[in-house]
């Protein structure tokens, strides 16, 4: 996520900002905080929180901690139904993402996916809320907001490097707009692949210290 907090606020409208001094995010893995817009009471927010919402309760047996679940993608689970209505919807802003690519010689190379080399902001269609659980060991218990963002069927851009699923990325004003305010039967819609020219392959490789390409 290589845009600034008023970057984000300016293209999403979040007319409140809760992530104060907001650093660079050159680098997103689960389980580390980074910004999300949701809807408030007086409007759109930007806040922080932590990426992987809670697990199934099968996921969890003989575990003593909840690493979370990144992607959600059946959204006719009785787990994920309770955080569908608007009120813990977001919007997760990127810049890109990656996928492994399976070499020959059975390394993993990731491949990163923007909607040009300019690298503009999108946004994952994602849920939140806030949770009780030990994440850690060394943490113990606490109270986190956290998030996961959307999968659907991976189109041919995406598909041919991750066959298995895409996030379910919103480019335009209108789907930022369903998604955190309409209701869930129309809303839903928004869970389908992007169109296979809206994505292209930027960069591929481990990012490295000082590479803009990445």
């Amino acid at each position: 996520m290589t845009k600034g907090q008023a970057t984000i606020r300016e293209i999403a409208g979040a007319m409140t900002d809760y992530t104060g001094n907001m650093p660079s995010l050159p680098a997103i893995f689960p389980d580390q905080p980074a910004p999300v817009v949701r809807q408030g009471d007086a409007g759109r927010e930007l806040a922080m929180m932590r990426w992987g919402m809670a697990s199934q309760s099968f996921a969890l047996k003989n575990r003593k901690t909840d690493p979370g679940v990144t992607n959600v993608r059946n959204l006719g689970s009785s787990h994920w139904r309770r955080w569908l209505g608007v009120e813990h919807r977001c919007l997760v802003p990127f810049t890109s993402s990656s996928e492994y690519r399976d070499e020959t010689d059975k390394s993993r190379t990731p491949v990163w996916f923007a909607k040009d080399e300019d690298r503009p902001l999108m946004f994952f269609a994602g849920i939140w809320t806030e949770w009780t659980n030990v994440r850690k060991v060394k943490e113990g218990e606490m109270t986190a907001k956290l998030y996961g963002f959307l999968t659907t069927e991976a189109n041919a851009t995406v598909g041919a490097i991750h066959p298995k699923a895409m996030p379910v990325i919103l480019t335009e004003p209108d789907g930022w707009e369903a998604w955190l305010t309409a209701p869930f039967d129309e809303a839903k819609a928004l869970q389908r692949p992007l169109p296979d020219d809206v994505l292209r392959i930027v960069a591929d490789g481990e990012r490295r210290d000082g590479d803009d390409d990445r």
